[in-house]
């Protein structure tokens, strides 16, 4: 059927579709994005955070997206920046120059460097 040569098509081309993950270590945690958008995508609306605490060993799981600097038309994006993540009132910003900052309410809680990990 027609339909269902779709189907699979759409459903290998899916499969396809590559993961990225990266690991930031700082002093005091251990954060893993994930990227789940395709290959070749310059911005994602689709980030995986997952972070362990090195002290305490608690654990946190976000939704986010990747940051970027614009272009002078104010559209296209130039400069990947990183990757910000929202829970309630608090921002989870990771830099791509290894920089983890956390702010709740305009106020810093979190501001760490880090080593970035490519396995």
């Amino acid at each position: 059927m027609p339909g269902s040569r779709i189907l699979a098509i759409t459903t290998t081309f899916l499969l396809a579709i590559p993961v990225f993950a990266d690991t930031l270590v700082t002093e005091n945690y251990t954060i893993e994005i994930q990227q789940n958008c395709g290959e070749g995508n310059v911005t994602c609306d689709d980030v995986s955070y997952h972070s362990k605490s090195h002290k305490s060993g608690n654990q946190l799981r976000l939704k986010g997206k990747t940051l970027s600097r614009m272009c002078a038309d104010g559209v296209t994006p130039c400069q990947f920046l990183g990757y910000e993540f929202k829970n309630g009132n608090t921002t989870y910003t990771v830099l791509d120059s290894g920089r983890l900052l956390v702010e709740q309410n305009g106020k810093t809680l979190v501001d760490e460097s880090g080593e970035w990990r490519y396995e």
